[in-house]
């Protein structure tokens, strides 16, 4: 490990958000080096203000965020619910294997002509799939 940290760095190993770590610079409360336009904290200086060694996080245990959704599109047509079913399928499955998953269930009732899309994932895949249907959907 190196011996002088940023403030980023800090804000992981203390699990902290990095404006937290900011304003306890800025307070005086963690003691801090300013470099150009950013901060580097001493070991012995974040051991000092955390009460003692301070270790990395376990490794593979990252912060998620998932989100579900459950999308309804009324007065639909039995075409345009398959070509949005296919279409987000598609994006879906066209996604880099390293990128986050993403749960697609979409159901058609012809006697509603109604559609309901279910999605869960990663907030980004989700956001995107949902920019996708508001596109073919025209709203």
């Amino acid at each position: 490990m190196s011996d002088l940290y940023t403030v980023e760095r800090v804000a992981t190993l203390l699990g902290l958000h990095i404006k937290t770590v900011r304003g306890y610079v800025r307070d005086g409360k963690l003691k801090a080096t300013r470099l150009g336009k950013s901060y580097r904290i001493a070991r012995a200086d974040l051991e000092a203000f955390a009460g003692g060694p301070v270790e990395a996080p376990p490794a593979g245990r990252q912060r998620r965020v998932d989100v579900s959704t459950v999308v309804q599109i009324d007065a639909l047509s039995p075409e345009l619910a398959s070509r949005i079913t296919t279409t987000i399928t598609a994006a879906a499955s066209g996604a880099p294997a390293d990128a986050e998953r993403l749960h697609i269930q979409a159901i058609y009732n012809a006697e509603r002509a109604s559609m309901k899309v279910i999605l869960a994932g990663g907030a980004d895949p989700v956001a995107e799939t949902l920019k996708i249907i508001d596109a073919l959907v025209g709203s």
